[in-house]
């Protein structure tokens, strides 16, 4: 492979724009040029950052290593499945896909070509999550609070597989353990796909996580509360701070942590240009990113069975 991994984005619109402007900005790649069905806003896209605008998958395939895929999430699997056979590294927008068995077909093309496939939970990225997961070690309790204004953007698909997918990803990451349980309540508000939802989940190892999402708050709110021996922590992924509270012998201690602030995004894109250069599984690989799904449907499942029916 060349020295410059020649990258290419699929849709352009509000994320994958910034996917353009980091890899038309990263030491030792080359934005080649994107795609997007509107091509007047590839067009802008392209101009902005210096590169061509691709009318095909297959143009795509001929001039890239890599892409990241950032389209609607119905199209992820039709759009990733024909360049995974065209031996392109791949970093998949969250949710990876609408259905486990194109989540299963995803991971079985980049096997067996031994591929990359990223999928984009960029908290995992975020350096509250690389404090984390060197200070969790045998969480009790976990709550999250992710809130968003509401915006006809990304209603494409429930609140559960916009917003709360996030934190289900970085649950798994942190318990290291099995789903035994999942609980569920969610209703619509604005849209029809579900705008409010919580989620209990059971892990094996004891561990119980609560989240809750909503897309129609006046604020945005990404926070996350972590209870386990001798230690609380709470931290914002969005403003990239927290505090600790150390218990020892009834005395609490409270430390704020020192957290040095990156662009999620562009750790994310420098992890996935690493890892095709040294061949190294993703830090959220394929397998993580379709485990977060089927626990997305799980929860969007118990949601549906547990809404009110409607009274004659």
């Amino acid at each position: 492979m060349r020295s410059d991994i020649r990258c290419g984005v699929v849709g352009v619109g509000f994320l994958g724009q910034h996917h353009a402007r980091l890899y038309s900005q990263l030491e030792g790649c080359e934005l080649v040029g994107v795609l997007d069905c509107d091509f007047a806003r590839a067009g802008e896209v392209a101009e902005l950052y210096n590169c061509r605008v691709f009318e095909s998958l297959e143009e795509i395939a001929a001039n890239c290593d890599c892409a990241s895929i950032v389209t609607p999430t119905d199209k992820h699997a039709e759009v990733a499945l024909p360049l995974l056979r065209k031996n392109l590294h791949l970093l998949v927008e969250k949710p990876m896909c609408f259905s486990l068995a194109d989540a299963e077909q995803m991971c079985r093309e980049a096997e067996i070509r031994n591929l990359v496939l990223q999928v984009g939970h960029i908290e995992h990225y975020n350096p509250v999550m690389k404090f984390l997961e060197k200070t969790v070690k045998f969480p009790r309790f976990i709550a999250t609070q992710r809130l968003a204004p509401f915006s006809p953007r990304g209603t494409d698909v429930s609140v559960v597989l916009d917003l709360m997918i996030h934190d289900i990803g970085v649950m798994l990451q942190l318990v290291k353990s099995e789903v035994v349980r999942v609980e569920a309540i969610g209703m619509h508000v604005l849209s029809n796909t579900g705008d409010i939802a919580n989620a209990r989940l059971y892990f094996k190892s004891g561990c119980i996580s609560d989240i809750s999402v909503s897309r129609i708050s006046e604020k945005k709110v990404r926070e996350i509360r972590i209870f386990q021996e001798g230690m609380y922590l709470s931290l914002d992924f969005m403003n990239q701070r927290g505090h600790l509270i150390k218990t020892a012998d009834k005395i609490f201690k409270k430390l704020e942590i020192p957290i040095e602030m990156e662009e999620p995004l562009k750790m994310e894109l420098l992890s996935f240009l690493s890892c095709i250069r040294s061949s190294a599984p993703p830090k959220v690989d394929a397998e993580l990113g379709k485990e977060s799904l089927e626990i997305a449907l799980a929860v969007e499942e118990k949601i549906r069975t547990n809404l009110p029916m409607a009274s004659n």
